[in-house]
């Protein structure tokens, strides 16, 4: 599909959506289950692409592993192939070839794995040439690049034979994704010692218990629902979000405060969160740091919604499926917002449209074979008509979103 067009919502919405299930947490538990040689049973696995690529390159006997455009994916296999002592060429899509890995590789060489890069430094594709011996228990690696390289060496430290400490250096990006690989460790049986003070984790040789374990829905997907009540004309508008739990793993339910400034209030229900329609504080600031994936769908809402916004902590975005700073610079322009960069690589400023309405040519948004990118511009359409470009990009992380979307948005 080249475009799909969204027309503006012209009726209020009382429904319940189910949510897809989190990649974030799926992958992880497909790692560590790994781990426990498959021997645990996962439940509500999400159907995201980047996941069901996991469970196919986990159960393939290939020499070559393609994780495509799944950067999870790519640094947690490699990980785990490294530990396991298995020969295996690492690659993907173009634009993967240009996501770093350089960290998490200098760190796995250091306790003794071969690896050597087949293109660019520092880059995939690399070949895994195998892990006879562990030269070392402690590595060094900065904190604020991505909490992926971090949670995928944790994983696999307690099957190492000296363990692993881990040193951090720098800010901490993400924390709470990486509480969530020492929360789902927990859960198997594996404990990680973990001092933030000191910017240290340690874990000791040990065993993963199998367990059975249910996945919880996805908070980031969850997100753009924030974003279509937020931006619904209508006060009666209420959707409840089926799976979410309160005391959630996962970093971007931290969408719950954020939308408190935004216009949506949250009610935990028996089966998920009532999101309903309040009154929108006057201005936004907000540290992204620990959950950097929202920051699309909420620039979204403060440039529509015309509610200042300061942002900090979102400089990995740079490196992400696209260079989603970028992005964002060049679609808000097409609603008469912006996001401007106030301090290189710290502070960032949303300025939004008085009267998005006013708007009179239908605005064509660019994915950048995000798809976030994607699903954050889409809830725009309960107030005007907007076309999005390349739909199919959200297969990444939430294959039924335009079904979903189809209940409040009429599609063409």
């Amino acid at each position: 599909m080249e475009s799909i067009l969204l027309k503006k919502n012209t009726h209020s919405y009382q429904g319940k959506i189910p949510l897809a299930s989190s990649k974030s947490e799926s992958n992880r538990a497909l790692i560590i289950n790994a781990l426990c040689d498959f021997k645990g049973d996962l439940a509500n696995l999400a159907s995201a692409r980047d996941t069901q690529t996991m469970i196919r390159l986990l159960k393939e006997d290939s020499e070559t592993a393609d994780v495509l455009d799944a950067g999870t994916t790519m640094r947690f296999l490699t990980a785990y192939f490294s530990s396991k002592g298995v020969k295996k060429l690492m690659t993907g899509t173009p634009r993967m070839q240009e996501r770093p890995i350089g960290i998490l590789v200098d760190a796995l060489r250091t306790i003794g794995v071969e690896i050597d890069y087949l293109k660019n430094d520092g880059y995939p594709p690399h070949q895994i040439k195998g892990f006879k011996n562990q030269t070392s228990d402690t590595v060094t690696i900065r904190g604020d690049v991505s909490s992926q390289y971090i949670s995928a060496l944790l994983m696999i430290a307690p099957t190492l034979p000296k363990g692993l400490n881990i040193n951090l250096t720098g800010e901490i990006g993400s924390i709470p994704y990486i509480t969530m690989t020492i929360q789902l460790m927990a859960s198997f049986g594996v404990t990680v010692k973990a001092d933030w003070d000191a910017k240290t984790l340690s874990v000791a040789p040990q065993n993963y218990t199998p367990i059975s374990y249910k996945i919880e829905s996805d908070w980031s997907g969850a997100s753009y629902w924030y974003s279509v009540v937020a931006l619904s004309r209508h006060t009666d508008t209420k959707i409840e979000l089926l799976g979410l739990k309160e005391n959630s793993l996962q970093g971007d339910s931290a969408i719950v405060d954020i939308m408190k400034f935004l216009g949506v209030e949250s009610t935990f229900t028996e089966n998920g969160v009532l999101l309903t329609k309040i009154p929108n504080a006057e201005s936004l600031t907000w540290d992204f740091a620990n959950c950097p994936d929202l920051t699309q769908t909420v620039a979204v809402i403060c440039a529509a919604k015309n509610i200042p916004a300061k942002y900090t902590g979102i400089e990995s975005l740079k490196i992400k499926e696209t260079d989603r700073v970028l992005a964002l610079q060049n679609e808000l322009k097409k609603i008469g917002g912006d996001l401007v960069e106030i301090e290189t690589n710290h502070l960032y400023e949303v300025k939004g449209n008085p009267d998005i309405t006013n708007i009179t040519e239908t605005p064509v948004f660019e994915t950048y074979e995000d798809h976030r990118m994607a699903m954050a511009f889409a809830p725009l359409a309960m107030l005007i008509d907007v076309v999005i470009e390349e739909p199919d990009v959200v297969v990444k992380s939430y294959p039924e979103y335009w079904e979903h979307l189809s209940e409040v948005i009429e599609q063409q």
